[in-house]
């Protein structure tokens, strides 16, 4: 299919080229008096008006095939979008990452748009979808070579219920600004979205425009991001896997340095570093340099690189990472499948990201941050897919304690404010994972601290955790009081911070 894919695509190479040579000595010989060639990929509104009053009836006649040949180059690259009311091309609104604007009357239109996706869709539907990026990578980093014989990817998107132009966009990012030859193969896996347009529009749209290239893989049932990754996985046949949401811009040789690592050591999960491309206007900020952590809550966050990073003052470096945001990630496919791939006993989204991070570390391999290689990634205003992502992040994080945590799965607990005996959640069966825990000859987590997460502050001289109820008025708790002074009340019971309180066994010096 890759093959048949790169021979249509030389074919279209070579036309193109064909097409411009021959109106090249046309145009040498015949000052043309019409609206110029416009560039296919630009797109038009259009043919070409490409005759000449007073030509040779010869010449007309090669320009008029010229036009034709023009035209079908143009169907080929631009025809497919505009039947979905959407825009190819290098130029138009958002271009290099700039914010993208509506007019007056547009505005009105695009009351709403953000309620259903958690981005401004009518606004996306604007923007081409080969618009181009800023290139935020360190400058070095254009100065550095990788092997000629790099793996091949596999490139993994999961949706439910995305916009249709923020996922084609994806794609062609992807296709843009990967390499050919490396790309072996768009995954497209459908978490059983509700939206008619990303049924059979989406599947006509991908399997014309790329054909050979793009899978669509559907749920029957939703599944969750974390599943529905597992799904992608068993579909993708590149000895590397890459994995995003659909909601990704990718920039100018992000794929070649993640490669290089990986090949160099199977072991290694890569993640690009993340920019952010704004829900409202589409502009796309720099992000700076970062790991990425958590919180005992297994809420993942920015943090600063390690100190040896900064010693070193070379920004091109790989950064050292506990864990990861979830959005990408890179990994060898077969070490995937060997360390468990993703917990698929977790439920719909929250935990699996730092879960991979504690599991790699302990188990032979590592994660780290590529500031050479940059992604963009919308930051939306909600997830489309529940309304409820804290109770399933809670389920997920108390699996993550129990199976990997050891001695300190009671801060897991302390964090969420619930008791470690019967908590009223169900995690459902971990058998499984501690299974795999033991057969991979894991280290503790108290090695994970120490090595890889020092970092994280530690609550191990606690004797409780909870609210400090009043014994007089039950409903009433101890709550933090006026932020000048910080002097304790009395509060009615809510139960969040900063009501929940740890109480610290002090050891005497």
């Amino acid at each position: 299919m890759a093959s048949l894919r790169r021979v249509k695509g030389l074919l279209i190479l070579n036309l193109v080229a064909v097409v411009g040579f021959l109106l090249f000595l046309a145009r040498c010989r015949v000052p043309l008096k019409g609206r110029e060639l416009v560039h296919a990929a630009q797109g038009r509104s259009e043919p070409s008006n490409l005759t000449s009053r007073g030509s040779p009836p010869g010449q007309q006649a090669v320009l008029k095939r010229l036009s034709l040949l023009e035209d079908i180059v143009y169907r080929q690259l631009n025809g497919l979008s505009k039947s979905l009311g959407l825009i190819e091309g290098f130029g138009g609104r958002g271009q290099g990452g700039l914010p993208a604007t509506l007019t007056n009357e547009e505005e009105g239109e695009a009351a709403g748009a953000y309620e259903k996706y958690g981005y401004n869709t009518y606004l996306s539907n604007k923007i081409s979808l080969d618009r181009s990026i800023p290139d935020y990578r360190p400058t070095r980093c254009k100065e550095l070579s990788y092997p000629k014989n790099l793996p091949q990817i596999s490139l993994i998107f999961i949706f439910v219920n995305e916009a249709l132009s923020v996922i084609l966009r994806s794609v062609h990012s992807a296709v843009n600004h990967t390499p050919a030859h490396l790309l072996k193969e768009i995954i497209l896996v459908d978490d059983n979205s509700d939206d008619e347009e990303l049924k059979a529009p989406l599947e006509e749209y991908v399997h014309k425009r790329y054909p050979g290239l793009v899978k669509v893989v559907r749920n029957e049932k939703r599944e969750g991001l974390i599943r529905a990754r597992v799904q992608g996985w068993k579909a993708a046949t590149a000895l590397i896997t890459g994995f995003f949401d659909a909601h990704v811009e990718f920039s100018a040789g992000w794929v070649e340095p993640v490669l290089a690592r990986i090949k160099d050591d199977r072991k290694r999960i890569i993640l690009p570093s993340i920019d952010n491309i704004k829900h409202k206007t589409f502009e796309v900020q720099r992000y700076e340099n970062c790991a990425h952590g958590y919180t005992w809550e297994l809420w993942c966050m920015y943090i600063s690189p390690p100190k040896e990073w900064w010693d070193t003052a070379d920004p091109t470096l790989p950064i050292r990472t506990p864990a990861m945001i979830g959005c990408s990630f890179v990994v060898n496919r077969l070490f995937f499948g060997e360390i468990g791939l993703l917990d698929s006993g977790m439920d719909v989204y929250g935990g699996e990201n730092i879960e991979l991070g504690i599991k790699v570390w302990l188990c032979g391999g590592s994660m780290e941050v590529l500031p050479c290689s940059r992604v963009a990634h919308i930051e939306r205003m909600k997830k489309p897919y529940n309304n409820d992502i804290g109770f399933y992040t809670k389920r997920n994080s108390l699996r993550v304690a129990e199976v990997w945590m050891d001695d300190y799965k009671s801060h897991v607990y302390i964090a969420w404010n619930i008791p470690m005996d019967n908590p009223g959640i169900d995690i459902g069966d971990i058998s499984e994972r501690v299974a795999l825990r033991k057969n991979l000859k894991c280290k503790n987590f108290q090695w994970y601290l120490d090595n890889v997460y020092p970092e994280m502050r530690r609550y191990n001289n606690t004797v409780a955790y909870g609210e400090v109820h009043n014994n007089k008025a039950k409903d009433f708790c101890l709550d933090q009081g006026p932020p000048e002074n910080h002097t304790a009340i009395i509060y009615p019971c809510h139960g969040m911070s900063p009501q929940v309180s740890r109480f610290i066994k002090l050891i005497p010096c």
